[in-house]
């Protein structure tokens, strides 16, 4: 057989000669290539009796070539390395044997779907249990601090209220807006065809009140708030902190999670009220630019024909999408297990599961509030 550089092959052995190191690199890896589609040539035995100088770059071509189980085996079994090389050898087979993949990838049988379907519905109710756990743990903190004004945390609520409704005013408002006026264009442009466009006023105000108010606000707050108390939250579990307040005697419930809960429920609502005036503003001014419904006209069919019941339907779910939503984020925050890629999966896992409760609330509110009649 040829010899190719510092890897010769003669009949069942690989023989190892010269310095295996960084500054060859680039002259080696070739030569391992060639071996390698040699078929059969990385069965043989090893001989690295003339082998110079190596490092970890010649020990990861060699695992390379061997492959990290075969290399173990050979560094193991063989007595005339020296302890330090043969410790450099078993350490860089250690490290490439996570690397190494099947090439040959199979489609995952009906058995393995199923199992994957079953772990996936596992592992939901596992978090559903969680969360019902700690909405009754939330409860429970909120009742033992009630009656006791002294352990309020009025500081922390207000500076959360701050953070959660006042800085989130303008972005709820102008999305609000925006989605009215898109409404009332599209209810237009429908109820045109059938020359009842004056019905456009009843659309935008049903559509505000009872439903766009506070699903947008909610799932703004889902968005910008929920996913900022998991990173908060998430950050001091990382660097220990709840630990330290819990080694302290104070209660992470009363001291992190109350304040956030209560601060959201407060904002919400008032945030939805400020949404359905500016969905209803949106509306309005295309009613008045598009369809010539002046403003005194837009606001007598608003108080003659729109039930007050539909207002109060809306702003009665606020309170319990901000619980939820502000429970959800708390949650996600404290299962964070310290890393930084935990805190990212759990805030992004935070802003799902918060949209995905409140739409699923909202349809259950929207059955139960038709089959009253309210």
């Amino acid at each position: 057989m040829p010899t190719i550089g510092n890897l010769t092959i003669e009949r069942d052995t690989l023989i190892l000669t010269e310095d295996w190191v960084l500054a060859h690199f680039s002259q080696l890896r070739p030569q391992v290539q060639t071996a390698l589609a040699n078929a059969g040539a990385t069965d043989h035995s090893v001989d690295w009796s003339g082998l110079g100088r190596l490092d970890s770059a010649g020990a990861a071509l060699i695992a390379e070539l061997l492959g990290s189980d075969r290399l173990t085996a050979l560094a193991e079994s063989d007595t005339d390395l020296a302890p330090e090389r043969r410790e450099l050898l078993l350490a860089v087979a250690r490290a490439t044997s996570g690397l190494e993949v099947d090439p040959v990838s199979q489609a995952p049988t009906l058995r393995e779907s199923l199992a994957r379907v079953g772990r996936g519905m596992s592992e939901f109710y596992r978090g559903q249990k969680l969360l019902a756990g700690f909405i009754g743990l939330t409860l429970t903190a909120l009742l033992a601090i009630v009656p006791r004004p002294r352990r309020w945390r009025l500081t922390s609520l207000v500076a959360h209220i701050q953070s959660t409704g006042l800085n989130a005013l303008p972005i709820v408002a102008l999305l609000t807006f925006l989605v009215g006026a898109v409404v009332a264009f599209l209810g237009a442009t429908v109820l045109e065809n059938f020359g009842a466009t004056i019905y456009t006023v009843h659309l935008v105000s049903y559509a505000f009140l009872r439903e766009f108010g506070v699903v947008l606000a909610a799932i703004l707050l889902a968005g910008r708030t929920a996913s900022a108390y998991t990173a908060q939250l998430g950050s001091m579990k990382a660097n220990q902190e709840v630990d330290a307040l819990r080694a302290s005697g104070l209660d992470p419930m009363e001291m992190l999670v109350l304040p956030r809960v209560l601060a959201m429920m407060i904002s919400l609502p008032f945030l939805t009220f400020v949404g359905m005036l500016s969905g209803i503003l949106g509306g309005m001014l295309v009613c008045f630019f598009s369809l010539d419904i002046s403003v005194t006209q837009f606001l007598t069919i608003l108080e003659r024909d729109i039930p007050l019941n539909h207002f109060l339907v809306g702003l009665g779910k606020a309170p319990v999408f901000a619980f939820v939503v502000a429970v959800i984020g708390c949650l996600e925050g404290l299962k964070v297990s310290g890393s930084a890629q935990s805190v990212g999966e759990h805030t992004t896992s935070s802003v799902v599961q918060s949209i995905f409760m409140v739409i699923l609330l909202d349809a259950i509110a929207a059955l139960f509030f038709m089959e009253m009649g309210w």
